[in-house]
């Protein structure tokens, strides 16, 4: 159950017949050691040193400051040519994190190292936080899809490599449509070695599997891949949606599998409704805001197949926030405007 863009047509009437398969049972552990990466100054660039470090539920910045992510999914890789317009308009609705869009080549046609850098930079320059992410393997259970999105991190590692301070690294949009915890821990406890071995230290961001909406595998497994990463900076997302967002308990229940074993979680992406069910967007705003957890919502622009609703923008520019949905996010109670804080290198 999902929401995407015209070339989702097919995945998404897939996704409205999905139901929840029962959970794998797994051995429930802590999360221990965590990495400790903070910047010890600046370089002669005046770039920060030093990188994202996760520690326990909360993400730290270079500077050692809690982060929290507040802010916009971005469809870049279907929508090259408003980059700029977009991430501008992002920006000042006071996001301190855009997620953006990346293709890997594996369905769509793929985003080379110095596309990306141009991203990395642009948002650098706007003050915002690039948490970039391949989406081609969407719903895919194959292993190969997500050894593909590990191989286009290597292949473009000297734009990551560097910019630890300012790019998180999500290997893979919503890998694995079927609610198996043990598909999902296997796929990346193999991949994440293989980011590390490449040299790449930012910090990673894995989403939950099930279309990113089932939660419970993070609360079977995701010790085990935390453990995986001998950097110890690995971080988890939810997405919310009609399923994993349909109500408070639910809202809860999905977050805390991950907070009360000592993993740092966040909400990738959230709409207030979907194909799926209704969404209880006030809530999920709330929570993470009483939690500091940080949230996405999805998405600016260019939704398509029947949930143009989700559209927070109907210009890119932002001159025109959806009642229902951008105005909520961004100017409600609890929004971006609110509760956003720019992250401290920038300072």
């Amino acid at each position: 159950m999902k929401k995407r863009f015209l070339a989702f047509l097919t995945v998404l009437a897939m996704a409205v017949t999905m139901t929840a398969c029962g959970k794998d049972d797994g051995k429930k552990e802590t999360a221990g050691t965590t990495a400790t990466t903070q910047s010890d100054g600046k370089d002669e660039k005046g770039e920060v040193k030093g990188g994202f470090a996760v520690n326990g539920t909360k993400l730290l910045d270079a500077n050692g400051n809690e982060f929290v992510f507040r802010g916009v999914n971005h469809a870049h890789t279907w929508f090259k040519d408003q980059m700029d317009t977009a991430l501008e308009a992002i920006a000042k609705t006071g996001s301190n994190s855009v997620r953006i869009v990346l293709s890997d080549g594996y369905q769509w046609q793929k985003d080379d190292a110095e596309s990306v850098r141009k991203i990395v930079d642009k948002c650098k320059e706007l003050k915002m936080i690039a948490i970039l992410e391949v989406h081609d393997g969407t719903g895919n259970n194959s292993t190969d899809a997500l050894e593909s999105a590990c191989n286009y991190w290597i292949e473009i590692k000297d734009v990551l490599i560097g910019n630890e301070a300012y790019v998180i690294l999500n290997i893979a949009n919503e890998w694995t449509g079927d609610w198996n915890s043990r598909l999902w821990r296997d796929g990346y406890v193999s991949v994440i070695p293989k980011l590390r071995d490449a040299g790449i230290k930012n910090t990673i961001l894995v989403d939950a599997g099930g279309w990113g909406q089932y939660g419970q595998s993070i609360s079977d497994y995701g010790v085990e891949v935390f453990n995986s990463d001998v950097l110890k900076n690995t971080m988890f997302a939810v997405h919310m949606y009609g399923t994993a967002g349909k109500n408070e308990s639910t809202i809860k229940k999905n977050l805390e599998g991950a907070t009360k074993q000592n993993l740092c979680i966040c909400v990738g992406e959230f709409g207030y409704n979907h194909s799926d069910g209704d969404v209880d967007e006030a809530y999920i705003l709330q929570y993470c805001q009483e939690n500091s957890i940080g949230y996405l919502a999805w998405s600016w622009k260019g939704n398509g197949g029947g949930v143009e609703y989700l559209d927070m923008a109907h210009e890119w520019d932002g001159s025109w926030l959806s009642a229902d949905w951008g105005e909520v996010v961004v100017n409600g109670k609890n929004g971006i405007r609110e509760t956003s804080k720019i992250c401290s290198v920038f300072e």
